[in-house]
């Protein structure tokens, strides 16, 4: 995820009206990494036939939705910027990450690595980035000229830990 915080005014931000969602399916969570702005809602809808047990113990947002299958009753608030790991009580090898962002200006990478962020106005900003399998966020001062034509590149290389986060396939250890 990259964002772009501005160092010239604070950001208005605009939580969607509808929650987010992190969905659990094939024992897994889709997608793997949410970007969201500070005040969403999001939640984690079961489409496995198994149930499951989400929580997290990060600092931005602790919370626990107890063993369930299907629609959790509520959605959980993250009013907090950072980044907040996703577990499952259950299924050890099943991670995901939200990013709750301070700035409305901000974009998940394709399987490219490549970000486009568009409609940032001029000005100076800190670019942040943050990467799961990266340990710290990458940060960089950056000016963005008035523009109508041009596009700025900016080019930044994570160090990226490529182990496998993911458990065998669905069913093994006997938890179906």
């Amino acid at each position: 995820v990259a964002s772009l915080v501005s160092l010239d005014a604070p950001p208005t931000i605009t939580p969607p009206a509808e929650p987010v969602v992190v969905t659990q399916s094939d024992e897994d969570f889709q997608p793997y990494v949410t970007a969201v702005v500070v005040g969403t809602h999001v939640r984690f809808p079961n489409q496995d036939k198994v149930a499951h047990h989400v929580f997290s113990l990060s600092k931005p947002k602790k919370f626990d939705i107890p063993r369930y299958r299907g629609e959790p009753k509520e959605a959980i608030l993250f009013d907090q910027p950072g980044v907040v790991s996703l577990g499952c009580n259950i299924h050890d090898w099943m991670s995901a990450y939200i990013v709750v962002l301070a700035t409305p200006h901000f974009a998940k990478s394709g399987a490219d690595g490549l970000v486009s962020l568009a409609g940032v106005p001029a000005g100076r900003y800190r670019l942040e980035i943050l990467h799961p399998r990266v340990k710290a966020m990458v940060t960089r001062d950056v000016v963005l000229i008035p523009t109508d034509v041009a596009t700025q590149v900016i080019s930044v290389t994570l160090g990226v830990d490529r182990r496998i986060r993911r458990a065998p396939e669905s069913g093994a250890g006997g938890y179906k």
